[in-house]
């Protein structure tokens, strides 16, 4: 949202919602729900609250029921807390990143094991030349370099500085 009114009322509407569903709303089917995210639309008519329940599939349909039973009173108390001209349509909508963050997980450990793999490869290795290819061989089979000459300093030729 590029509108930063716009994201301060999102964010009310989560609170508002994540407190009507901790304290006002009594049902079972709920269980461990969290509201995780909130996207309201740019002239404020419809809002989509993204939700995840800690539970089997059924636990997820028993919840989005439940959801969608208590859609009237979120909708209702949102208007009377923020006093909008209207209330926006609340839409709840199952959040994917379980999903998302599970398969990234199962990647990670893919990636692991080949690195794992790789590092065992690597441990019993050994070089195809030799172990510094960029050694300069040629100062050891170079005859001595000529004499430097002096530094001015030794020849006294700045007198005194």
């Amino acid at each position: 949202m590029a509108n930063p009114t716009a994201a301060k009322v999102a964010e009310q509407i989560k609170t508002i919602a994540a407190q009507m569903l901790q304290r006002r709303i009594d049902d079972p089917r709920l269980g461990f729900l969290t509201i995780t995210g909130v996207r309201l639309s740019k002239d404020w008519h419809r809002c989509e609250l993204f939700y995840t329940v800690l539970g089997d599939p059924t636990a997820w349909s028993d919840a989005a029921a439940a959801l969608e039973q208590a859609k009237g009173q979120i909708r209702t108390q949102v208007s009377r807390q923020l006093k909008l001209r209207f209330a926006p349509e609340i839409v709840f909508v199952a959040d994917a990143m379980p999903e998302q963050s599970s398969h990234i997980e199962e990647l990670l450990a893919q990636v692991r094991a080949r690195d794992a793999a790789v590092a065992g490869q690597a441990a019993g290795a050994s070089y195809a030349g030799e172990a510094d290819p960029y050694k300069s061989t040629a100062s050891a089979t170079s005859p001595a370099s000529p004499a430097s000459p002096a530094s001015p300093d030794s020849q006294g030729d700045f007198g005194d500085r």
